[in-house]
């Protein structure tokens, strides 16, 4: 899936009610994350509900990214930032502008304020973790 495809889905969809729908499909379609890393050195902090991401860096510069919440909206919040950044590039990571691309889905005005300020700081955190230097590489 990438972030055009998404674009596109969310498109096709009649209205908001579809769309959110289709958000909390997108989270449960999320990888399963351990339950080893569903602690506090994993939890996103500015988030009204708990939000857990990992990020990981192989060798070759590709990002791992896993995420999970106990909110299914928020779920699928990270199910997106999971297709823009899993996978991809330190430097994708860097450039890619995921505000404009929220911006295209119309996300934000169709969510709260505490879960856009949420969102906020997952991508923060997100972009924060995948520039740092000392990010653990995968083995090989």
């Amino acid at each position: 899936m990438t972030p055009e495809k998404i674009l596109r889905n969310f498109s096709r969809c009649a209205d908001w009610e579809e769309r959110y729908l289709y958000l909390i499909e997108l989270g449960e379609r999320l990888p399963a994350y351990p339950l080893d890393k569903q602690q506090d050195d994993y939890l996103v902090t500015g988030c009204q509900s708990q939000v857990w991401v990992d990020i990981q860096c192989s060798k070759q510069g590709i990002l791992t990214l896993r995420a999970t919440s106990d909110s299914s909206i928020v779920k699928g919040l990270l199910s997106l930032i999971s297709i823009a950044y899993d996978k991809q590039s330190v430097e994708h990571a860097k450039r890619f502008d995921v505000h404009a691309w929220f911006d295209s889905l119309e996300l934000k005005s169709h969510l709260t304020p505490g879960r856009t300020q949420g969102l906020d700081a997952i991508i923060q955190h997100v972009r924060h973790l995948a520039a740092q230097s000392d990010i653990t590489p995968l083995p090989q």
